[in-house]
């Protein structure tokens, strides 16, 4: 694979990941103002999030086995266009206050995001193996750069009373032309199999990776690091509003915080993953999400809650691409094993949320979210299956182990 490709190739996963936080953002910060047009409360807002999260789970068992089919850039694509069309419909449910529009709209759009989330984390993997060095936290600091303008822009258009619907047909707009036109510089979908009989183990690899006891527990450490990051996305700014008393604006200021903090630590966390190794970066990262959120919800004021949720923010932003990249270390078996660690990872960030949801009825939205510091604890535990493989580890014996 010669430079110029690979080159081209980066900066298109950069861009798709990029766009892919800007539309999960420009929904997520402006969760309150979906809440007061349909006049509706923590629970109601949580079972929405639920139509969100059941269609990304129905998606993400699939998305690998469509990746392989039909190219990432195709899958990219499919998973673009269908999370903005659902865009649409959210916002037509909205304008028109029905809750039931809007769910049907979450529920496509979960689908597409899950798609689209495990094509681009595909492709990423693809990028990071061919140009030999970690990227992976770069890729998804390029997703919380995205977020973080969507924060920003949604605080924005929320200061200067634009209402939802109309900020998502704009965002839409400029959404459905990149989709299609960025995915041109990947890489070539041909495989990169000689051997028929390594070509023949490696097809069934999409389902068979469920079976496969090392890539279950990766699924285990990136569910934790994804409930702790969607956590935040879809809570930050309502636990904000709720229980400090705060506007919306500051509630999507805040979220922002915490998308501006990840964003910085998955940008220069590489040095740290490469210098620590996989194993250490996430104990220590998990350890100052955990403080990050036990200082947010026992916060007595703003800025002490900000300080909490810049450490939440920095503690966050590795876990998840670091499970990517063990995933996706063995070629021959990325594909079924990077969409098995997607699925399991993607359930916790879009099932959790809504569930907090609930809990957050009873406890109040802060309380709640302490529930999250059990999952950051089991990432610590289990920490370990992520190490590094030397290549001769990778295809021997049994893949499972």
């Amino acid at each position: 694979m010669n430079t110029k490709t690979l080159d081209r190739a980066l900066l298109a996963v950069f861009a798709v990941f990029a766009l892919n936080g800007l539309i999960f953002a420009s929904w997520a910060a402006r969760i309150p103002a979906a809440a007061q047009a349909l006049d509706i409360g923590s629970a109601g807002v949580g079972l929405l999030l639920l139509f969100s999260a059941v269609g990304s789970v129905g998606a993400l068992p699939l998305a690998g086995a469509l990746a392989q089919r039909v190219g990432t850039a195709n899958a990219v694509r499919t998973g673009g266009l269908l999370a903005s069309a659902a865009a649409l419909v959210i916002a037509a449910g909205l304008s028109a206050g029905s809750i039931p529009l809007t769910a049907a709209g979450l529920l496509i759009f979960g689908s597409g995001i899950g798609l689209w989330d495990v094509a681009m984390n595909l492709e990423g993997t693809e990028v990071e193996r061919g140009l030999r060095r970690t990227l992976m936290p770069k890729f998804h600091g390029a997703f919380s750069g995205g977020a973080f303008l969507g924060a920003m822009i949604g605080a924005g258009l929320s200061a200067l009373n634009v209402s939802l619907p109309v900020h998502l047909i704009g965002i839409v707009a400029v959404a459905v032309v990149l989709v299609i036109l960025v995915p041109r510089a990947f890489l070539p979908d041909s495989p990169e199999i000689h051997d028929p009989q390594e070509e023949a183990t490696a097809r069934p690899s999409s389902f068979g990776a469920w079976k496969e006891g090392r890539t279950l527990l990766i699924g285990v450490v990136v569910l934790g690091a994804a409930l702790t990051e969607g956590a935040a996305n879809d809570w930050v700014a309502k636990a904000t509003v709720d229980g400090l008393d705060a506007s919306e604006t500051a509630g999507a200021v805040m979220f922002g915080l915490f998308v501006a903090a990840m964003t910085a630590t998955r940008w220069f966390g590489a040095r740290l993953i490469d210098r620590m190794g996989r194993v250490r970066a996430l104990r220590l990262c998990m350890g100052a999400s955990l403080a990050g959120l036990i200082l947010f919800v026992f916060a007595p004021s703003l800025w002490l809650a900000g300080i909490g949720v810049i450490l939440w923010g920095i503690g966050a932003a590795l876990g998840f691409p670091m499970g990517m990249s063990a995933a996706g270390d063995d070629p021959v078996h990325a594909a079924g094993r990077v969409s098995v660690v997607s699925t399991l990872g993607y359930t916790a960030f879009f099932v959790g949320p809504p569930l907090l949801g609930f809990l957050g009825e009873l406890w109040g939205l802060r309380n709640a979210l302490l529930v999250v510091g059990a999952a950051m604890l089991m990432s610590i535990v289990f920490a370990p299956v992520a190490a590094e493989r030397e290549p001769e580890e990778l295809h021997a014996g049994n893949p499972a182990s």
